[in-house]
Order: structure tokens, then sequence, then C-alpha cells
């Protein structure tokens, strides 16, 4: 069985997305599935069962990218096509059933599991390999708490201030995990480590992977962490798939479709839209909340 997955090209949507891909990787055990996303995306799946291939898209002008997927794509016959993006593409590839998505209210793990028509939506995942978790251990120590910041994000007005991301850690450690150790990931590219410098700089003991890592030992290092604290990013959904106990920041973006989605997860959403309005007190109870066994 050959199936084609087409998943977004930003990594938030392609973290929502696994949870479609389990449930296949699931059902059709033997299946061989190719993904179509975007480059920021393509080390997601680096570790995936069952893939057979990943098909980088890479946006070019007037959709001119869609061509030479479709010829990549239309010589196989295809037993599934999924398709998250409703693209032309679907319809344009020789296959016995195909799944378009199609654009609803409510969160969007829900939305993309009406495409296959489950319920409940089958929450993301994160796929790493032992040469992953033995990379995360050479720069992460045994025997102290982590605790994992993410202060960057692809719109300034998403961005928590970086000092309250230094205060959250410090109350924390105090209260919570002596002896704890903050890791900072972002990104790579010089964008994302200017963004990230200032949490570095307020935290000096901070353990920098800024740009250091790849997605699958990122999902190890997540694997680690005592909880994760993040502005709405990629990176959060990473958080909530890799099972950390995450808390995802939200102000000016929609939680409701939004946020993150695992067994131990929860937005923590300003009074305004503006970050500013969110308080160090606010997250740091939203944290003892998701860390309280019910």
């Amino acid at each position: 069985m050959r199936i084609l997955f087409v998943t977004s090209n930003r990594l938030g949507d392609a973290v929502l997305s696994t949870g479609l891909l389990d449930h296949l990787i699931r059902a059709h055990p033997a299946a061989l599935i190719t993904v179509v996303c975007g480059p920021v995306a393509e080390g997601l799946f680096a570790r995936m069962p069952g893939l057979e291939r990943v098909i980088v898209l890479r946006k070019r002008p007037y959709g001119r990218h869609w061509l030479p997927l479709w010829a990549e794509t239309v010589r196989t016959y295809w037993d599934l096509v999924v398709d998250i993006r409703a693209s032309a593409l679907s319809w344009l590839v020789p296959t016995r059933r195909r799944a378009v998505m199609r654009r609803a209210a409510g969160h969007k793990t829900a939305q993309l599991a009406a495409i296959l028509g489950l319920t409940p939506p089958p929450l993301p995942t994160a796929w790493w390999a032992e040469a992953d978790r033995a990379r995360v251990a050479l720069l992460l120590p045994e025997d102290r708490p982590i605790v994992v910041l993410a202060p960057t994000a692809n719109w300034a007005p998403k961005m928590w201030p970086v000092d309250r991301f230094a205060a959250l850690f410090e109350q924390l450690a105090a209260a919570r995990w002596p002896g704890a150790l903050a890791v900072v990931i972002a990104g790579p590219g010089e964008a994302e480590r200017a963004m990230a410098a200032p949490l570095l700089a307020a935290l000096p003991d901070a353990i920098d992977l800024v740009g250091r890592l790849t997605l699958a030992e990122i999902g190890a290092c997540l694997s680690r962490a005592v909880l994760f604290v993040g502005n709405d990013s990629g990176l959060m959904h990473l958080a909530a798939a890799a099972g950390a106990p995450t808390l995802g920041l939200f102000g000016p973006t929609n939680a409701a479709e939004y946020s993150p989605a695992g067994r131990c997860a929860r937005a923590v959403i300003a009074h305004s839209a503006k970050m500013d309005d969110l308080s160090v007190w606010e997250v740091a109870a939203a944290a003892a909340e998701i860390l309280t066994p019910a």
C-alpha cells in the first residue's frame, strides 16, 4: 500500500498533522508513506515509521512549485492521498481514495481528524531514534530537572517579554525544582538567535541549544523536560507532541484553534491581544495546575 500525505509548509501545522500520520501507520503498518512538506518541516518526518520518501515543496512565485510536485507524484498509482492543504494536486494524481481538508470551526486537530472521519481527534506525535537520544545525552546532564524555554516566534507581537521567561524559571526552580537547569531552544538562523539572545543573557547558566539540534533531536530533548514554556510556535506544538508538560503562551493568535495538543498541555491566554498583559504569576499558576496530578 502506498500513501501520499500532503502536509503544511509551516512547522506548527505539520506537527499537528502527525496525529493523522500516526493513525495511518497504526491502521496500515505495511504501508509506504510519501510525505510532502515545506523545508522547515522536513526533519520532522526523518524518523517516522513507514516513511518511503519526503518530498520538499519549495515555494515559487505564482504557484509554480506545484507542477514539479505533480510530475514527481503522477507516475505512482496511490492507494490513498491525504491532503491537508486542499490543493488541486490531490485531484490530479491517480489514487483509489482521496481525503482532502475542508475548512471548519474548532481546534485544528479536530479539523484534521474530520478528513478521515476520526473521533476523537488523534493527538500529534513526535519521532526520534536512539541516536537522537544519545546526542541529547551529551548535551544535558542526567541528574538535573530540565525546563525548556522557547522565547522566539515568527511574529514579534506573539513573544512574551524575555524578562518574564527568566523570572518564571527562577521562581519555578526555587519553589519546585531546586537545581533545575534552563534549556533555551529556537530554530536555526540569525533571526532566531537574535530573538533568543536576551534570554540567554538573562540566564547565563542556561544551556544554549538555539539552532543546534535537528527536529528529531529536539523531540528527544523535549521528552526529557519537566516543563516546556514557549510562545505560540511550531516548537510549542512539538513539545506537546513529544509528551513534555507544555504551556503555550497566547496573546494575538487564536488559542481556540491552535492551543497545544497533548496529554499534558494547555494554553495560557493574555487578557488582551498583548503579551505584556500575561503575568509571571498567571503562567506559574498554570504550571502548578498541569503539574499537579488530578
